[in-house]
C-alpha cells in the first residue's frame, strides 16, 4: 500500500463512527438539523415571511410552511441569482446547480450555498469513500487517480458573479486542492462545454494514467469507455487500467447497463457502488455491495420528510417524518436544506427497505417520466414537443407512448415512440427529426444527451395501425372507464406488449 493511500485510508475509516452515530440515533440527528436550519434562516426574507422566529416545533413548521415545488421558489431563486442576499438562506449564494426543467422552464437552477457544498456534497463524497474503505480494508485507490464525468461550468449572463452548472461540474470546480492531485484529467478538460472534444481529450489523457476509480452517470461513462478502447485498441478497460477497482454510479438505474459494464470490466476486480447525488443534495450511498439499497445520509445539512403516494395530488399533502414511515411504501421526498430549499418536493420517489439503519431504493418520479439515460423527460415535455411538431406539419395524433431503447453492444440508446395517427404527416422522416429537435428545445437534459449523437441517437417513431392502443387495452382487461395509455415508461414492457399486438 502506498504512503498516501495508507494515510488517507486511515482518515476515511476514522469517519465511520460518525456515520454509525446517525445510524443509531437517526431521529435525534434529524431534529438537530431541523433546529439548526430554522435558526440559521430566521432573518432571511423567507424566514421573516413564514415567522421562523416563532417556529419551535416540527408541527409549527409544517403548519406555517406549505410543501413547495420549483415554480413556487423560482421568484426567490431568481433574486438570489442576481446577487441579492438573505433571500432563502443567510448570506449571498454564488453557485447554482442546473437541472432539467419544469413544465414552464427548460432548466431549473438549484441554489448551492458554501455550507451545502461543504456539509452535504463534499461530506457525501467523503462518506462514500469511507464506506468503501470500511468494506474493503485492502483498497488502494489513492495509489492512482480517479475520473469523474462532469458537465460544464458557466457564468450567469445577467449577473456574472453567479456561476452555474450540473452538480458534478460544481463539485469538480470547487473540490479541495488535495483531491485535485488524485484527479484526471486537468480541470480545463473536465469542464469543457464542448462534449465531443471533451470526450476525445479525456480519453487521450486518462488512457495514459493509472486510473483506479471512476464516478459518473453510466450513459456518459460508456461514451468515454468506447472512445478509450477505440483509441487504444484494447479489448476491455482492465487492459487499459490494470489497477481499476471502483466504479461509483448514480443518476439512472444501473440495471440496463450491468451486462455492458461486466464486459468492459471482466471478472470481480471492480466494485460497483451506487450513490444518490441529485442537484438538490447528496442523499444516499450503497453501503453493502451485495445489497442494492442505499443508506440515507441523515447528518449532511438536510431535514427529510416523505409524502405517501395517496397525498401527491393534494393541495396540502401530509408529510411524514422518519419515525412515521413504513417499509415498502412509495414516498415522494421532501427536503429542507442548508441552501434554502424549504419543504421542497424534489419529484423523486423512494421506498424504504429497512429502519435502523434507514435505507432506501429510488423508485422513480412522481409523474410519468423517462430517465433511462439521465434525461429526465416528463410527460409535459413530450406533450408539448408533439403538439408543436403536429402544428408545424399538420399532423394529428390519436394516442402515443414512449419508452427507452437501451444500449446494445456498440449501438447508442434512444427513445422509441409508438404513435397512432389520426392524420399522419406527409413525411415521417421530417416529422421524426422535428419532434426530436422540439424535445431538445424543451428539455435541456435530453438536449445534452443528444449532443452530436454522442450518448443518445435520434428518437424513432413507429406509426401504428388505427385501433392498436384500444386492442391492447382490451387484451389487458382495461378497456374503457378511467384506464389510460401510459404516455411514458422507464421500461419497455408496455411498448413491447403493444408491438406484439400489432404483430
Amino acid at each position: 500500500m502506498s504512503a498516501p493511500n495508507a494515510i488517507l485510508s486511515r482518515y476515511l475509516r476514522s469517519r465511520i463512527p460518525r456515520i454509525e452515530r446517525y445510524i443509531s440515533n437517526p431521529e435525534e440527528v434529524q431534529m438537530y438539523w431541523f433546529e439548526k436550519l430554522i435558526r440559521k434562516a430566521r432573518n432571511t426574507d423567507w424566514g421573516k415571511n413564514h415567522d421562523y422566529k416563532n417556529i419551535h416545533s416540527l408541527e409549527a413548521f409544517q403548519k406555517k410552511v406549505p410543501v413547495q415545488d420549483y415554480d413556487s421558489l423560482k421568484p426567490f431563486i431568481e433574486r438570489m441569482m442576481l446577487g441579492e442576499k438573505n433571500v432563502l438562506w443567510s448570506g449571498k449564494i454564488r453557485w447554482f446547480s442546473k437541472s432539467s426543467g419544469t413544465t414552464s422552464d427548460k432548466s431549473k437552477f438549484i441554489p448551492v450555498s458554501w455550507e451545502h457544498h461543504k456539509h452535504c456534497l463534499m461530506k457525501g463524497c467523503r462518506d462514500t469513500l469511507s464506506i468503501y474503505y470500511h468494506n474493503n480494508p485492502n483498497a488502494n485507490i489513492f495509489q492512482g487517480k480517479g475520473i469523474v464525468m462532469g458537465g460544464a461550468w458557466d457564468r450567469y449572463d445577467a449577473y456574472p458573479k453567479t456561476k452555474y452548472g450540473d452538480v458534478s461540474a460544481l463539485m469538480l470546480n470547487n473540490m479541495p486542492a488535495l483531491a485535485k492531485y488524485f484527479y484526471s484529467p486537468d480541470m480545463e478538460t473536465a469542464l469543457m462545454p464542448e462534449w465531443e472534444e471533451k470526450i476525445e481529450r479525456m480519453a487521450s489523457i486518462t488512457s495514459k494514467e493509472n486510473i483506479t476509480n471512476m464516478g459518473g452517470v453510466p450513459t456518459w461513462s460508456l461514451v468515454l469507455f468506447r472512445k478509450i478502447l477505440e483509441q487504444t485498441g484494447k479489448e476491455h478497460l482492465l487492459e487499459v487500467w490494470p489497477q481499476l477497482e471502483l466504479y461509483i454510479h448514480g443518476g439512472v438505474s444501473f440495471t440496463p447497463y450491468q451486462n455492458q459494464f461486466k464486459e468492459l470490466m471482466p471478472g470481480h476486480q471492480v466494485t460497483f457502488q451506487e450513490i444518490y447525488n441529485a442537484s438538490e443534495g447528496y442523499f444516499s450511498i450503497q453501503n453493502e455491495s451485495k445489497k442494492d439499497d442505499m443508506l440515507l445520509l441523515l447528518d449532511n445539512g438536510i431535514f427529510y420528510e416523505f409524502i405517501p403516494s395517496n397525498e401527491w395530488d393534494k393541495e396540502y399533502p401530509k408529510a411524514l417524518t422518519l419515525e412515521e414511515i413504513e417499509i415498502g411504501v412509495n414516498y415522494a421526498i421532501v427536503i429542507s436544506t442548508n441552501s434554502g430549499l424549504w419543504r421542497y418536493m424534489t419529484g423523486d420517489t423512494v421506498k424504504f427497505t429497512s429502519k435502523y439503519p434507514y435505507k432506501i431504493k429510488v423508485t422513480g418520479r412522481t409523474k410519468h417520466f423517462i430517465n433511462a439515460f439521465g434525461e429526465e423527460v416528463v410527460i409535459e415535455n413530450t406533450d408539448k414537443a408533439l403538439a408543436k411538431t403536429c402544428q408545424t406539419l399538420g399532423a394529428i395524433v390519436y394516442e402515443y407512448t414512449v419508452a427507452p431503447i437501451y444500449f446494445q453492444g456498440n449501438e447508442k440508446g434512444g427513445h422509441e415512440w409508438l404513435i397512432e395517427f389520426e392524420k399522419p404527416p406527409n413525411n415521417l422522416i421530417e416529422f421524426t427529426t422535428l419532434l426530436d429537435r422540439n424535445l431538445q428545445q424543451i428539455n435541456s437534459d435530453y438536449e445534452a444527451k443528444r449532443y452530436k449523437d454522442l450518448a443518445l441517437a435520434e428518437l424513432i417513431v413507429q406509426p401504428l395501425p388505427q385501433g392498436t392502443f384500444h386492442e391492447w387495452l382490451k387484451r389487458k382487461g382495461k378497456y374503457g372507464g378511467q384506464n389510460k395509455i401510459p404516455r411514458l415508461s422507464n421500461h419497455r414492457q408496455y411498448l413491447d406488449e403493444i408491438l406484439e399486438t400489432v404483430s
